[in-house]
């Protein structure tokens, strides 16, 4: 190519070049000016799928603790003061019995208040259905039994003197079988005696009941020894009462001696309750309670 094609071959322009030829004689520096562009607006950012991924984790941590913690609260509201740890025994004065199993029945025999014994006859043996007792219990080694049996002369020297012959006729006429029996002292002093007498009958049983151990009884003064003066328990919470048993629970009144004696006499079918305790000054209601509901329930 010649010099002179070169010359008027026209040079080749890029867009917007001929605007910034003349803004570059606008400026008088030969240089174009810096023109900043027009930015369009950025999209919004997606969420990362990490990010997205940690929401979710927890949002799904949330459900499961307000689940959990709905649950919780349900169940401290249901459950039995003797099924939450560390508030079973400590604040209101109860004991730790532990679990009382109810005593096996010979293969085939009915329990007490089936329909087809009419007898309401317990066929366990009367010494497994005595309470067995709490933890730090101590056995009382002053109650005369032999190999669980009480001997009922022994029985009947929780007695009056002067009633005891007629008690004891009471007892021979209407069938007594034996007495089962079971004691302990707790750290505190507390002593407890529980006797089991159990009848041929529920029938024989509830005459006994009737005319020895109640107010209206033909033995009405024939009092415990330690307690000469005891009164019914009227305030007794009927929601403590346990199927077909019932329950007639005593107090000493003042003035008592050195200890206050609580006493209660369940009826169960064929069996006389009677269970005994004691204590230092003022004998304390809640243990007391507590062993007549559980030893109700054992019979029942």
């Amino acid at each position: 190519m010649t010099e002179t094609q070169a010359t008027e071959t026209p040079a080749t322009e890029t867009p917007g070049s001929e605007a910034r030829t003349s803004e570059a004689r606008a400026t008088g520096t030969g240089q174009p000016a810096l023109v900043t562009p027009a930015l369009a607006p950025a999209p919004a950012p997606r969420p990362g799928r990490r990010a997205l991924r940690a929401f979710l984790r927890w949002t799904a941590a949330v459900v499961v603790f307000a689940g959990l913690a709905g649950g919780v609260g349900y169940g401290l509201s249901q459950a039995e003061r003797t099924d939450l740890p560390g508030l079973g025994t400590e604040h209101d004065g109860r004991w730790d019995y532990g679990t009382q199993k109810p005593a096996a029945l010979p293969a085939g025999a009915p329990g007490p208040y089936d329909e087809d014994n009419p007898g309401a006859v317990h066929h366990a043996d009367a010494r497994d259905l005595l309470l067995r007792p709490p933890a730090g219990a101590k056995p009382d080694r002053t109650l005369p039994v032999e190999d669980g049996w009480l001997a009922t002369k022994d029985f009947l020297g929780q007695y009056d003197e002067n009633y005891r012959r007629g008690i004891r006729e009471q007892l021979t006429e209407n069938s007594l079988r034996h007495i089962a029996a079971r004691g302990w002292t707790m750290p505190d002093g507390t002593r407890t005696r529980i006797h089991l007498l159990q009848f041929n009958t529920e029938g024989l049983a509830d005459h006994v009941h009737s005319e020895v151990f109640t107010s209206a009884g033909l033995f009405a003064k024939a009092d415990l020894v330690e307690a000469r003066q005891s009164a019914l328990n009227s305030d007794w919470p009927s929601s403590v009462r346990d199927g077909d048993s019932s329950q007639y629970v005593y107090d000493e009144t003042e003035p008592y001696g050195k200890r206050q004696v609580r006493h209660a006499y369940i009826t169960a079918g064929d069996t006389i309750a009677l269970v005994v305790q004691s204590s230092p000054g003022e004998t304390p209601e809640v243990p007391f309670q507590q062993t007549v509901v559980l030893q109700t329930r054992l019979l029942g």
